[in-house]
């Protein structure tokens, strides 16, 4: 993420020592829009874990009546 949001947002030469107001918007941004995907996928993957563990507990129960 840092290197990333830094590619996109901060000039590779800098001009001043402190970033602009339009890089540290972009920064802001590119986080925010970094960590609401990070959040996401996190509860997509324990959803499909939960699915899955579901899945083969039917699985091992069938397995134990035949």
């Amino acid at each position: 993420m840092t290197q990333a949001c830094h590619r996109k947002c901060v000039p590779p030469h800098y001009k001043d020592a402190e970033l602009s107001k339009g890089e540290s918007v972009c920064l802001d941004r590119c986080v925010a829009k970094y960590l609401e995907v990070h959040e996401r996928m996190g509860k997509k993957l324990t959803e499909l874990s939960l699915q899955d563990e579901e899945l083969l507990r039917r699985v091992q129960q069938g397995a134990g009546t035949a």
